[in-house]
């Protein structure tokens, strides 16, 4: 499994953007690169990645072979409520990945 840190402010007050910021250790392979003995590198990338917050669907990225190894992603989320934001994403391998942080709202 591919090592992510998701990153969010604790709190905030009902109505503010609210910055989320992850990155995700993945090498990304393209299926292109090959080895110094010939064999092609399989391809390996983070297919997509998706936030929910509160359960909720709020943000999605579909992703291709443009992307570097070990992806940024950031992106602004409304506060309305307290709750969860979770992140998840699958890879062409099949690995899944998340990570959740907790949100306050006053």
């Amino acid at each position: 499994m591919a090592l992510a840190r998701l990153s969010i402010q604790a709190k905030a007050k009902q109505g503010d953007a609210v910055a989320v910021r992850l990155v995700i250790q993945h090498a990304m392979e393209t299926g292109f690169r090959v080895e110094t003995d010939g064999r092609t590198v399989p391809k390996n990338l983070i297919k997509f990645v998706v936030c929910r917050y509160a359960g909720r669907e709020v943000w999605r990225a579909e992703l291709g072979s443009g992307v570097s190894a070990n992806p940024y992603f950031e992106f602004s989320i409304r506060a309305d409520k307290s709750g969860e934001i979770e992140m998840n994403w699958e890879d062409d391998a099949g690995e899944k990945g998340a990570v959740k942080a907790q949100l306050e709202v006053a």
